[in-house]
């Protein structure tokens, strides 16, 4: 699959999408834009910058949201510009879709949203590249029936996102199993690291987080079978005002993503012995 300036597949090198969980500040977006390109530049990973400018979905109405969608997005636009990067955002049901589609490269649907069948066929409508985050109460092997209603109207520029699924509470599993289940769906498959560790309402009007286990999901979901990684990272993830629990910080990243991409690199020139037995 064609994705922004890149070919994306279970066939091709990793793929990043990175960055800060919400747009904070102008001077944020940018400085952790220039450094992550910097840093896949020299790594020669293919990049997509991510920011929310809004989160719908947060634990209290005293949390942290973001910027709205004027300035979210005028800040995206200069991300693009000065950086040179691709964008991508979260949309949510009350989204001005063309209007954040006229800026944005990719759109991401919320994994709790993931069966509201208008929602996802609206964003599919947009005709640019959507991540489709599989529901956190979900069986990965129900995504066919998610990207068979995203396709339905056009779109084939489609790739599935696992995220961990609810397992007691306040916790989430990642089951490497359904990495595999995913592919089925003949779209590029997405493992988000960094939301995988999150504990959902965990501190009470926030979320929690096991941060020290990103690498650990990172590094298993690649030897798995993934064709990209989602990853939030921020300078300093204490202050971060939202999702700073399970971010993974950004002066840490670049010997990950290091040992990320020779994992991938062998993974992939074995190939996948599964795969005849999947289907």
């Amino acid at each position: 699959m064609k994705l922004c300036h890149f070919e994306a597949g279970i066939d091709q090198p990793l793929f990043l999408i990175a960055g800060p969980c919400v747009i904070e500040s102008e001077a944020l977006a940018l400085e952790t834009a220039f450094k992550l390109k910097e840093m896949t530049d020299e790594l020669g990973i293919p990049f997509i910058y991510k920011s929310s400018y809004d989160k719908a979905n947060r634990s209290s109405t005293k949390s942290f949201r973001g910027l709205g969608v004027e300035e979210g997005l005028r800040i995206l636009q200069k991300v693009k510009d000065e950086i040179g990067v691709p964008v991508l955002t979260d949309v949510h049901e009350d989204t001005p879709l063309d209007e954040v589609a006229s800026v944005v490269d990719v759109m991401q649907t919320p994994a709790f949203l993931v069966r509201q069948t208008n929602f996802i066929q609206n964003v599919c409508r947009q005709g640019i590249p959507v991540n489709i985050k599989k529901g956190q109460f979900q069986a990965p092997w129900d995504m066919d029936q998610v990207v068979a209603k995203a396709r339905e109207v056009g779109n084939e520029h489609i790739m599935v996102c696992d995220r961990g699924t609810s397992f007691g509470y306040n916790t989430l599993i990642s089951d490497m199993r359904g990495l595999a289940s995913m592919r089925q769906t003949g779209c590029p498959v997405v493992f988000d690291a960094t939301h995988s560790v999150q504990q959902p309402g965990g501190n009470g009007t926030t979320s929690g987080g096991q941060r020290e286990m990103v690498p650990v999901l990172a590094r298993a979901a690649i030897a798995a079978g993934i064709s990209g990684i989602f990853m939030e990272t921020h300078p300093d993830p204490k202050n971060a005002l939202s999702d700073g629990p399970n971010m993974w910080p950004l002066g840490n990243l670049k010997p990950l993503l290091q040992t990320m991409q020779r994992l991938d690199a062998l993974v992939k020139s074995e190939g996948f012995i599964e795969s005849e037995f999947l289907g």
